[in-house]
């Protein structure tokens, strides 16, 4: 189990607030969980997580261009949102590990490599939800498609957006852009090797998901695991998947009682 910090350090506001969101800031919490979201998605989902992890200090990773932060102009970028990151987050100060679904893996997994280039402290655990492992297949882009046809394509690989993003001009194109920006991330990263982390990594992956995340085994020095949850992309928001994925991710990270 990862010895504690003082409840003073804890629960002390971190360089990078504005970068992170916390429903509990749980000063007697023994490691943190950082957790970055999908193409298009809020840190909010996985705030509620907090309950369910007696011992974690979960924080989301909010990025710019989305609200609360939507008049800052949203990163395109794999390697500016890595650098800035880096540059403007403290992550810990004491043990942390990183959750990032889908495009979110990606980003965590990048952060890593840079916090380890910069001789910062690493992660104890990576956890890789719904995530192909690099280097990514490139497929067809479409953040650059006309409003209509990247709705279309967005709901043909994730599934229907809510009714009333389709009802709602105003909305769609909140919702459209924040999707543009983080396609762009994604069909503009140029993966770069180094050698693999020395970090353990569990991947995630619904059973109606296409591909094999154990590719991921590659990118670490560490120990691997591979869990297969019930479910699509978003197999999370089955709250008895949910329940399972939690109970892993409490059990890796050492605070399972």
């Amino acid at each position: 189990m990862p010895e504690p910090t003082s409840p003073a350090a804890r629960g002390a506001v971190p360089k990078g607030t504005r970068w992170l969101a916390c429903r509990d800031s749980k000063p007697g919490a023994t490691v943190e969980l950082y957790c970055f979201a999908h193409a298009g998605g809020s840190v909010g989902e996985f705030l509620r997580w907090s309950g369910e992890l007696p011992g974690v200090r979960v924080l989301g990773v909010k990025m710019t261009g989305r609200a609360p932060r939507e008049k800052e102009p949203p990163f395109t970028r794999m390697t500016d949102l890595v650098a800035t990151l880096v540059e403007q987050v403290d992550f810990g100060p004491g043990p942390f590990a990183f959750f990032g679904h889908s495009l979110g893996g990606l980003v965590a997994h990048e952060v890593a490599r840079a916090l380890r280039t910069a001789g910062r402290p690493q992660p104890t655990r990576l956890f890789m939800s719904s995530v192909q492992p690099p280097p990514i297949v490139s497929r067809r882009p479409v953040h650059g498609l006309p409003q209509a046809e990247l709705l279309a394509e967005i709901e043909h690989r994730w599934g229907a957006l809510p009714a009333a993003v389709h009802e709602d001009d105003e909305l769609r194109d909140i919702v459209l852009g924040y999707f543009r920006a983080d396609m762009e991330i994604a069909e503009t990263y140029a993966f770069v090797p180094e050698p693999p982390l020395a970090v353990p990594v569990t991947a995630f992956v619904g059973d109606r998901e296409d591909g094999d995340l154990t590719g991921w085994r590659a990118h670490t020095r560490g120990t691997f695991e591979h869990r297969t949850l019930r479910g699509g992309h978003f197999y999370f928001r089955d709250p008895e998947q949910r329940r399972e994925l939690l109970r892993h991710v409490h059990r890796a990270l050492g605070t399972e009682h």
